[in-house]
């Protein structure tokens, strides 16, 4: 019956040992990690995310490694240009594992190991230009880094995939000069547009005066062809009422004269009359002689009506004597008589 009891405990024992044995064996890797397993520590295996059994007390996990993409802050740097101007810079640096053996097993501290090349770099690539370049060139210098601390660091299992200056600081008085350097590039500009402006808006105004002195020159042309064409025309309107008047005096000889001498004459009497500073009317001749001027134009009305109504065969009216408004001064309206 002891004996039984032993070998009962005996059992159990060995089957506790049995499960602490296998649960040593036991290795479950997380995602985004490779875990290095090492047999009597030499590297034998990468093991990939998930469950893995190895050997408890020959196999052991050697390094656990970061496979995601990671970032690695390069501190501050006071770095000398080519023009021997001392400026700050600040960086960081972008990479990614890609096999873990070499990056836990070809260098000690990885990380460490980035930043030194990293920084390294960073004052050769930027020492070799101007403060000029380096502030205006980001994207060449962010390349040229790239390129080669990729290079350099392929052997170690990591891939650079970005490289960049996160700041540069000049000196206080370099920046300072930059201001007003600025400043004035900035008045500069402003003066010079100002200037173009103004130019162009003088063209402007030397075009707008140009085109309205070509169009007034145009108009005072047409106004002078036109004054030119009414006065041909006026004379010719004057021509033909001169040869009309001299036709008329040929045909009816002192007649029309004393007609046309009277019709003046009435109209300048009523120039008098209608003149609105006239407050007294001195006549220079006496109001029988205007009587006697209206009695010869009725005289010569009536004589051009019977000239056209006298169908009968009978004689015509003798011609009045009238010799209109300057024929005499004896104050009474001429004789008329008939035989």
């Amino acid at each position: 019956m002891k004996g039984e009891v032993i070998m009962g405990g005996f059992l159990i024992a060995l089957l506790g040992l049995v499960i602490i044995f296998l649960m040593m064996g036991v290795r479950v890797v997380r995602q985004g990690f490779v875990y290095t397993i090492e047999r009597l520590g030499k590297f034998t295996l990468a093991a990939e995310p998930g469950l893995h059994l190895i050997i408890p007390f020959i196999d052991r996990v050697g390094q656990k490694v970061n496979v995601m993409e990671q970032v690695l802050d390069i501190p501050g740097q006071e770095i000398i240009t080519k023009d021997n101007a001392m400026v700050g810079v600040d960086a960081v640096v972008f990479f990614q594992v890609l096999d873990a053996g070499k990056a836990a097993y070809e260098v000690h501290n990885l990380y460490a190991s980035i930043m030194a090349l990293t920084t390294t770099n960073l004052r050769t690539v930027m020492g070799s230009m101007d403060l000029d370049e380096t502030l205006s060139k980001r994207d060449e210098i962010n390349a040229r880094l790239l390129s080669v601390v990729d290079h350099a660091t392929s052997p170690w299992g990591v891939k650079i995939t970005r490289v960049e200056i996160k700041d540069i600081r000049p000196p206080l008085d370099i920046s300072e000069a930059m201001a007003r350097q600025m400043k004035a590039e900035r008045l500069k500009r402003a003066e010079i547009l100002e200037a173009e402006g103004e130019r162009a808006s003088k063209i402007l105004r030397a075009e707008g005066e140009k085109q309205s002195q070509i169009l007034a020159a145009e108009g005072r042309r047409e106004s002078a062809f036109r004054d030119a064409e009414a006065r041909e025309r006026e004379a010719e309107a004057e021509a033909r009422a001169t040869q009309m008047v001299s036709q008329a005096i040929a045909e009816s000889g002192a007649q029309a004269i004393n007609y046309f001498v009277a019709q003046k004459y009435t109209e300048a009497v009523g120039k008098f009359a209608t003149s609105p500073n006239a407050k007294t009317i001195l006549f220079p001749v006496e109001a029988t002689q205007l009587m006697g001027t209206l009695g010869g134009i009725g005289e010569l009305a009536r004589e051009a009506l019977g000239g056209g109504t006298g169908g009968d065969g009978g004689a015509s009216p003798a011609a009045p004597a009238s010799r209109g408004p300057f024929a005499g001064r004896t104050g009474m309206p001429p004789a008329t008589g008939r035989e």
